[in-house]
């Protein structure tokens, strides 16, 4: 497998915006619920899928996991299996769910592709910190139902909007 030099820029370019989001602390919202926060860092490797495939999510998700991993402060995320090895997939089921709809409605494809990997995102994360002990099951389904839910929101929204536009000026649709 080769990967294009466009790939490779755009992963590189989508993995720094999603440390650039953990370093700033921009992508974190708060919310009022268990956490206190919902997150958008996952919002550009659901970008990288949708966009140039599963590939280049595969490698953003990896980025964000990996920062996530080396600024952890909790030993959930201290543990690579928590914080890396679920990130990896985010991408790549937000690809396959919106490849598999864009016939159908690319708009509904793409809120359909960010949710997929928003709750890739929020169930593996979750479901690994559980598995491995970190938390105790009875949180999976609040954290999941609040924060789970808010971040489908806001990733859906930004996806399409980043997406649309970016398609509508690739067509030259778009005034300047």
């Amino acid at each position: 497998m080769s990967l294009s030099t466009r790939k490779i820029v755009i992963s590189g370019i989508l993995g720094a915006v999603a440390i650039l989001l953990g370093v700033t602390r921009l992508g974190f919202i708060p919310v009022p619920n268990l956490s206190g926060n919902a997150t958008i860092m996952h919002v550009p490797a659901i970008l990288g899928g949708i966009m140039e495939g599963p590939v280049v999510g595969a490698l953003v998700g990896l980025i964000f996991g990996i920062f996530s991993f080396l600024n952890a402060t909790i030993p959930l995320f201290a543990d690579p299996l928590v914080a890396v090895v679920p990130r990896i997939f985010i991408g790549i089921t937000a690809y396959l769910a919106y490849t598999a709809l864009k016939p159908v409605n690319s708009y509904l494809a793409l809120v359909v592709g960010a949710t997929v990997g928003t709750l890739t995102n929020t169930v593996l994360v979750l479901g690994s910190g559980i598995l491995r002990g970190y938390l105790p099951a009875s949180v999976f389904w609040p954290i999941t139902l609040t924060n789970g839910l808010a971040e489908v929101v806001i990733a859906s929204v930004i996806t399409v909007a980043l997406v649309a536009g970016l398609e509508k000026m690739r067509k030259g649709s778009v005034a300047g």
